[in-house]
C-alpha cells in the first residue's frame, strides 16, 4: 500500500472501476425497498459551484447510506436546459443557444463525475431535447381538451425598442436592462394553466407532508393564500335592476362596508378606458402606469398614484354616490381589477385618501374604547361596528359574515371564499424554450397541433440578437398548413415558462427511454421521490408548480399518485468574504477574495485587504455572503479537487455544518479537510499488515468469529477501543438517519484516534504478547472496516482504495452499514462524583456493581478526599450509585 495519500491518482482509479462495473445503474427489484433520492436539477450555465457541490453531496451521502442499508436506491441527474441565460450568452458571444447549453452541460457533467457521485446516467436527461419537451406539448393539449388550459390577455413588461416581453428581473427602475428604454404595460393574448382550480387541494394537501419543513409549507400557505371573504357589487346606477351591470369587488373585510368613500380601478379596467375616451390627461396617466410594475411586491413599495375618472358608482346599501378613481396599486390582473376604499381602514387607501384629499370615514372602533379624532393612520383592527345602520354595535366579526347574507338577499353581492394564487400564465414572448403547440388559422381559429406531428422542433441553429423573438423572423418555423383545413396558416411563436420544464422531470426519469409515452407503470415503483433536495429560494413556485403538474396527471390517469415529494431538505447557502472597491465611474468593483491579500484584527476577524498581484492597494471588505458570480466571492470546485480531491471536498461540506444551516467557506477548513483524510490513509498504510494478517485468518478459517468475553481483562486497551468505536458507531448511525452529516463526520474521527492511540501507546512485553495474540489485530480489523463503511458516503474513493487494497471482502459499495456490538458498549467501571460538603472536589472510577460499602471504603482514602478534609473527621457519607458520593466532616 503506498504511504503516501495521492487523492487524484485514487480518485481516477476508482471512479474508472465503478464506471466499468456500471456501479450505480438500477432498475426495478420488488425485493428490495426503493429509494429514490433526488437533487434539483442544475441550469448548464457552464461551471458548477459550491452550492451545487453541497447539494449533491448530500443527496450522494444518502443514496450511499440507504444503499448499504439495503435499499433499492435511484439517484438521476439531469439539465433544466431551456431558459433566459442561454440568449443572453447567444447575444454576448453570437453563438446559438443549443450549442452553448450543449457545451456547458458536457463540461459540467465531466464535473459531477469528477466528484464520483452515484449518479444512474442512463436515465440522464435535457429539458432541451425534443424527445423530453414533446411531452410538454402532449400534456398541454390534455390540458387544454380538459379545460385546463385557456387563452386570454395578459399584463407583461415590453420593452418598446427590442419589442420584446421582459421578465420583472430585466426591468431595472422602470427600464429594459438591455436597452435603457422605458418599460412598457402590455395586454397581449397568453397562454394559462388553471392552477387555481386545484387551490384548495394544494392547500389542504400540506398537512399530508410530514416529511416537509414547516416553513417551507408556511410559504406555499402563504402563496396561495386562502381568504374568506365577500364579493360586494356596486351599481353604476341608482336604479338598479337585477341583471343590470356593476362594479365586483372582493373584501376580507366586508364589515368596513360603510366607511367606502370610493373605489379604485386598475387603469386597464373598462371604466378607466371608457372615461380615457375624452379625458387627455386620463390617457397620459394611463400610459404613464403601463411603465409601472406588474408584481405585488413592486406595487407595495412604489408611489401611490391615482386620478379621478369623472364616473360614479354607487353604495350598494346606501345608495350614495362612490368616486371611480383609478390608481397604479391596483391590478387587472387581480380579481375584477377593482377595489373598495375604505382610508379609515386600511392603510394603502388611508395614504391615497390623504394625499388625494379624499374622505375618509371611521365606522369601526376598539372592542374597549375610542377612536382617535381625527385619524392619524388607519384602524385595521377587528372591533365593534358604529355609523354602519342596522349593523352598529356588530363585532366585525359577525357583521362580517351578516353583511354577506344581507347583500346576497339584495342580489348586490355574496359570501365568497377566494386565494391569493393566481392561474400560472406560460407564455413567454421569447425563443429558447418549449413551443406552444397552437396553429392559428383565419378560418378555424387556434388549432392543435395534431398528436403524431408531436414534437413541434424548435429551430436550434437561430442566434437571437436581442431584437424580439427571432421565430417571428423565420418562415421556416411559423408558416404551416392548418391541420384542419389545409389553408395556410401561422405556427403559434410563444414558448413556454421553464418551470413547465421542471414541473415533471423527476417522473420522467422513472421512465427512461419511453418514446411512446410520457411516463410507463416504473412510476408506480419510484415514485414519489423518498428524498428531494434543493434551495429554499425554490420552496414556492417550482414545488408548487409540481405538485399541481402531479395532480393534473393523476387526474388524466397517467399516474397514482397525489404527492410527488415525499420528504424534502432544503439545503443553507454557501458563504464567502466579499471584498470590492467603488470604481472611478461611480460602480461597484468585485474581487475574488483568492486575489486578496486579508487583513485581521488582533482577535482574527477580517477587516480588510488589499489586492495581491494587481495594484497593491486597499479593497473594503463586505462580511460573508453568499457566493454568486455578481460578488465575485465563489470557489471554483474544479481547483479544490485538482488541489486536494474529491473527497476533501465532499469532506468539508459536510463536516462544516448541518445541511440545512449556512456553510461558511474557509480554506483552513478545507485544508483541514484534507489532513484528515491523509490521516486515515497513512494510519491504515502503518498498520495495514495487522488487518491483512486478520484478513488471512479468516480467509484460512483459523479466525475466532467473536471477541472473548474477558477481553477488557486480557486487553484494557483493545477494549476501550472497541467500547470507543461502537460508541461513535451508534451516534453516527442515529445522526445519519437524522440528516445530520457533520457528527457523523465527527464519529470518524473519534475511531481513528482510539484506534491511533492503541496503535501509537507504548508496549510493554506483556502488551506485546496479547498483541501477538491476536487481538490488538482482530480489534484493528474490525475498527477499520467500521470506520471506512461509517467514512464511506461522505468520502467514497478514499475508503474503497483502502478497502481494496486491505483486501475486505467484496466491493465497499455494496457492503452493508455496520451494526452496533452492544457487547462492546458494557462498562465494567463508571466514573462518579466526589464531593465535600456538597461541593464538587473530583471524580473515581468504581467497579460497576460496587456497594455502598465498597464504594464509602474508597472515599475514604481517596485522594481528593484526603486533600480537601485536611484531617478532619469525618460525620457521615453519603452514596448515590451510579452517580456521586459527599463526604460530610
Amino acid at each position: 500500500m503506498n504511504p503516501q495519500y495521492e487523492p487524484n491518482e485514487i480518485e481516477q482509479q476508482v471512479q474508472r472501476e465503478w464506471n466499468d462495473s456500471r456501479a450505480f445503474n438500477v432498475t426495478e427489484d420488488r425485493s428490495k425497498p426503493k429509494y429514490y433520492c433526488l437533487s434539483m436539477f442544475p441550469y448548464p450555465s457552464g461551471k458548477l459551484h459550491m452550492g451545487h457541490v453541497r447539494n449533491y453531496t448530500i443527496g450522494d451521502v444518502l443514496t450511499r447510506f440507504h444503499r448499504m442499508r439495503g435499499y433499492n436506491v435511484m439517484q438521476p441527474m439531469g439539465w433544466d436546459a431551456f431558459g433566459l441565460p442561454a440568449e443572453n450568452a447567444a447575444m454576448k458571444n453570437n453563438v446559438a443557444p443549443a450549442k452553448w447549453t450543449d457545451d456547458n452541460i458536457a463540461y459540467m457533467k465531466k464535473q459531477l463525475q469528477s466528484l464520483g457521485f452515484a449518479i444512474d446516467w442512463k436515465r440522464e436527461l435535457a429539458t432541451c431535447k425534443p424527445d423530453y419537451y414533446k411531452w410538454n406539448q402532449w400534456l398541454f393539449l390534455r390540458m387544454l381538451e380538459k379545460g385546463l388550459v385557456y387563452k386570454k390577455t395578459g399584463t407583461v413588461n415590453w420593452d418598446p425598442v427590442d419589442q420584446t416581453v421582459l421578465a420583472n428581473e430585466q426591468v431595472i427602475d422602470g427600464r429594459g436592462w438591455r436597452t435603457g428604454a422605458l418599460v412598457e404595460k402590455r395586454e397581449i393574448p397568453m397562454y394559462y394553466m388553471n392552477i387555481t382550480a386545484y387551490a384548495d387541494e394544494l392547500l389542504q394537501a400540506l398537512d399530508t407532508l410530514p416529511g416537509w419543513p414547516e416553513r417551507v409549507k408556511t410559504m406555499q400557505a402563504n402563496w396561495i393564500g386562502k381568504s374568506e371573504g365577500c364579493e360586494i357589487h356596486f351599481p353604476y346606477n341608482v336604479e338598479h335592476k337585477a341583471g343590470d351591470p356593476v362594479l365586483k369587488v372582493f373584501t376580507t373585510r366586508a364589515d368596513t362596508l360603510y366607511g367606502a368613500t370610493y373605489v379604485a380601478v386598475a387603469p386597464e379596467h373598462p371604466l378607466a378606458l371608457k372615461a380615457a375616451a375624452s379625458d387627455s390627461k386620463l390617457v397620459a396617466f394611463i400610459e404613464e402606469c403601463k411603465r409601472g410594475g406588474v408584481t405585488e411586491a413592486e406595487l407595495a413599495t412604489q408611489e401611490k398614484k391615482g386620478m379621478d375618472t369623472g364616473l360614479f358608482v354607487h353604495h350598494p346599501l346606501t345608495n350614495k354616490p362612490l368616486a371611480v378613481w383609478t390608481a397604479n396599486y391596483v391590478l387587472m390582473g387581480y380579481g375584477e381589477g377593482a377595489v373598495m376604499a375604505v382610508p379609515a381602514h386600511d392603510e394603502r387607501d388611508f395614504e391615497f385618501a390623504t394625499k388625494y384629499g379624499l374622505p375618509i370615514k371611521a365606522v369601526i372602533k376598539p372592542k374597549d374604547g375610542e377612536l382617535e379624532s381625527p385619524l392619524k393612520a388607519a384602524f385595521v383592527d377587528y372591533g365593534v361596528c358604529f355609523d354602519s345602520e342596522d349593523f352598529n354595535g356588530r363585532s366585525s366579526e359577525e357583521a362580517k359574515h351578516k353583511m354577506g347574507v344581507v347583500l346576497k338577499a339584495l342580489q348586490l353581492g355574496e359570501l365568497r371564499t377566494t386565494y391569493r394564487l393566481r392561474d400560472w400564465g406560460i407564455s413567454r414572448q421569447r425563443y429558447w424554450g418549449c413551443p406552444v403547440p397552437i396553429i392559428h388559422c383565419e378560418s378555424c381559429g387556434d388549432v392543435p397541433v395534431p398528436d403524431d406531428h408531436l414534437p413541434v422542433k424548435l429551430p436550434e441553429h437561430l442566434v437571437p440578437d436581442g431584437s424580439g423573438n427571432p421565430l417571428n423572423k423565420y418562415p421556416e418555423f411559423f408558416n404551416v398548413g392548418c391541420p384542419k383545413c389545409g389553408k395556410p396558416a401561422r405556427r403559434e411563436t410563444d414558448t413556454m415558462d421553464t418551470f413547465v420544464d421542471s414541473s415533471w422531470y423527476y417522473l420522467r426519469f422513472a421512465s427512461p427511454g419511453n418514446g411512446e409515452a410520457m411516463v410507463d407503470e416504473r412510476v408506480n415503483y419510484w415514485l414519489p421521490v423518498d428524498q428531494y433536495i434543493g434551495g429554499i429560494e425554490h420552496a414556492i413556485l417550482h414545488l408548487l408548480y409540481s405538485r399541481f403538474w402531479t395532480k393534473v396527471m393523476r387526474d388524466l390517469g397517467l399516474i397514482k399518485l397525489d404527492e410527488p415529494f415525499a420528504n424534502l431538505l432544503t439545503q443553507g447557502m454557501v458563504l464567502n468574504d466579499i471584498f470590492s472597491r467603488k470604481s472611478p465611474s461611480g460602480g461597484i468593483d468585485y474581487f475574488n477574495p483568492a486575489e486578496v491579500d486579508i487583513t485581521q484584527d488582533t482577535q482574527g476577524r477580517t477587516t480588510g485587504g488589499t489586492l495581491k498581484a494587481a495594484d497593491g492597494q486597499p479593497v473594503e471588505y463586505g462580511g460573508m455572503g453568499t457566493m454568486s458570480k455578481s460578488k465575485m466571492n465563489g470557489v471554483d470546485p474544479q481547483a479544490i479537487i485538482n488541489e486536494f480531491g474529491a473527497d476533501t471536498a465532499r469532506l468539508f461540506m459536510m463536516f462544516t455544518s448541518p445541511p440545512e444551516q449556512t456553510l461558511e467557506w474557509s480554506d483552513a477548513g478545507v485544508e483541514g479537510s484534507f489532513r484528515f483524510l491523509k490521516r486515515v490513509w497513512v494510519f491504515v498504510a502503518d498498520n495495514a499488515a495487522w488487518v491483512k494478517a486478520e484478513l488471512q485468518l479468516i480467509k484460512d478459517g483459523k479466525a475466532e468469529e467473536q471477541f472473548p468475553a474477558d477481553l477488557k481483562a486480557r486487553d484494557a486497551s483493545v477494549g476501550a477501543m472497541r467500547r470507543e468505536i461502537h460508541s461513535a458507531l451508534r451516534q453516527a448511525t442515529f445522526d445519519m438517519e437524522r440528516k445530520q452529516f457533520n457528527t457523523v463526520a465527527s464519529a470518524v474521527m473519534k475511531m481513528l484516534n482510539a484506534m491511533r492511540d492503541v496503535a501509537t501507546h507504548p508496549l510493554d512485553n506483556e502488551a506485546a504478547q496479547t498483541k501477538a495474540a491476536g487481538l490488538f489485530q482482530k480489534g484493528l480489523h474490525e475498527g477499520v472496516s467500521i470506520m471506512l463503511r461509517v467514512l464511506y458516503p461522505i468520502a467514497p474513493h478514499i475508503c474503497c482504495a483502502i478497502w481494496n487494497e486491505l483486501g475486505y471482502a467484496g466491493n465497499l459499495i455494496d457492503a452493508l452499514w455496520p451494526r452496533v456490538d452492544e457487547t462492546a458498549l458494557v462498562q465494567d467501571e463508571i466514573d462518579i462524583v466526589v464531593q465535600v460538603n456538597g461541593k464538587l472536589r473530583g471524580n473515581m472510577q468504581v467497579a460497576k456493581d460496587a456497594t455502598r460499602e465498597a464504594i464509602e471504603s474508597m472515599a475514604r482514602v481517596h485522594p481528593s478526599i484526603e486533600k480537601f478534609i485536611a484531617g478532619q473527621a469525618i460525620k457521615k457519607v453519603i452514596v448515590v450509585p451510579g452517580r456521586l458520593v459527599n463526604v460530610v466532616v
